[in-house]
């Protein structure tokens, strides 16, 4: 049965404090996957309005992953729910206060809860940071490389180099197969790899971070991927719009597709130069490009269809 309440969950590495807003009830549970089953008991059969946690990294990832579809899910940014609770006059921060502002801002808000996410979903996004990882840890061997001198430093260096080449190459392997064993993923994947700039990184980087991909309206492709443009204005101060927020592993994946698409996509390329000639910076212009690829990316896998010359 469904009940108009809202729970609030503060997510630690060790524990989640719990704080229900209809009677103020509160508890404590491990974060382990027998903490996860204590939880459900306590929270009985009736099924509340939502339940509100913050994205804590790799803290929250076991319980999303018991919890995505079981129950009304909603994930919210740490430094919007702090900010609630700061309008809200509240300035201590504990484990319990925290769970129970979080109640509070999801019932303030009427928070929607976020859509089920698939097991193979979860398991796509550790390959991704697990190959995420791996990139940043090879590009500090390539610059360490650069300033070593003695030959068996830099021997075990390009070795270490050479590992983790074959490491991602491994991973990205995977997560092709993966993308290509789920009939409606490798739709998409096919019609993102169409349009000209989006190659096989890219394209598993937008299915992975996005994968609400298709589903969106335009503007919100854009604010979610931290593209759309933010107004600054106040009384008859006009500040320069800017971009803001967003998911930024998506915005870095985009960055490469838009800078080929100034050359190799029509009509991105026309939009790129005019902007330059009306004396754009490059930068902006090319966030522009950047954000009608994410938008073109979407309406493309909303309908169903590959990417045309002189298509939308």
């Amino acid at each position: 049965m469904m009940t108009n309440d809202s729970i609030g969950i503060d997510i630690s590495k060790d524990s989640l404090d719990v704080h229900r807003l209809s009677d103020g009830g509160t508890a404590t549970f491990p974060n382990s996957p027998r903490g996860f089953l204590v939880l459900s008991t306590w929270l009985g059969c009736d099924m509340p309005t939502r339940v509100v946690f913050e994205a804590t990294g790799p803290y929250h990832r076991g319980f999303e992953r018991a919890f995505s579809g079981k129950l009304p899910l909603v994930k919210v940014n740490p430094l919007q729910a702090r900010r609630f609770a700061q309008a809200c006059g509240t300035r201590v921060k504990t484990d319990t206060v925290d769970a129970r502002m979080l109640a509070s801002f999801g019932n303030a808000l009427s928070l929607e809860p976020d859509l089920p996410v698939d097991s193979e979903q979860f398991d796509l996004r550790e390959l991704f940071t697990t190959r995420a990882g791996l990139i940043k840890d090879r590009t500090r061997l390539l610059n360490r490389l650069q300033t070593q001198t003695l030959a068996l430093v830099k021997q075990q260096t390009k070795a270490r180099i050479d590992q983790l080449t074959r490491q991602l190459k491994a991973l990205q392997h995977d997560i092709n197969e993966r993308l290509h064993d789920c009939p409606s993923r490798a739709r998409a994947n096919t019609i993102l790899r169409s349009i000209p700039g989006i190659g096989e990184v890219a394209a598993s980087t937008i299915l992975i971070e996005m994968p609400e991909i298709g589903t969106l309206r335009k503007k919100k492709a854009a604010s979610l991927t931290g593209l759309a443009p933010m107004t600054q204005q106040s009384g008859k101060w006009h500040g320069k719009a800017r971009i803001q927020g967003g998911r930024k592993p998506l915005r870095d994946a985009l960055y490469m597709p838009a800078l080929v698409a100034t050359k190799h996509n029509p009509d991105m390329r026309d939009k790129y130069k005019a902007m330059v000639e009306q004396g754009k910076p490059k930068k902006v212009a090319l966030t522009a490009i950047m954000r009608k690829l994410i938008e073109l990316a979407n309406a493309l896998v909303k309908a169903d269809r590959e990417w045309l010359p002189n298509g939308p």
